[in-house]
């Protein structure tokens, strides 16, 4: 199922929130729900960033990752998992044989410079 129309402060406030992470670094659906002040709403960041897709954008969207360090593949992506995963390791973000990425080194803490 696709994601319902958002509402576009909502989205708003994620897409603030994606724009501080730097290079290199990630974050996970749920970490930029809490920044953004909405805890729970892991699934609402997923479907903004969703919407993202094919769109010339300066929203990071590819840093943003599940909480076990994956990328969240999707159907309804039409390949843009594959192109998360070259964004990122372009980045320098390596990947494991899991697929994963350490969360402990290449994570994003807003509260370090």
């Amino acid at each position: 199922m696709l994601p319902q129309k958002p509402s576009m402060g909502l989205y708003q406030r994620f897409y603030e929130v994606v724009r501080q992470i730097p290079p290199g670094r990630v974050a996970t659906y749920g970490q930029v729900a809490r920044l953004a002040g909405y805890p729970g709403y892991a699934r609402q960041v997923g479907y903004a960033l969703f919407r993202l897709q094919g769109e010339d954008t300066d929203i990071p969207w590819q840093r943003v990752i599940n909480a076990g360090g994956q990328i969240s593949y999707s159907p309804f992506r039409l390949g843009y998992d594959d192109l998360q995963k070259v964004l990122l390791q372009a980045e320098g973000i390596p990947f494991d044989s899991d697929n994963r990425v350490d969360l402990q080194c290449f994570g994003w803490d807003p509260g370090k410079a």
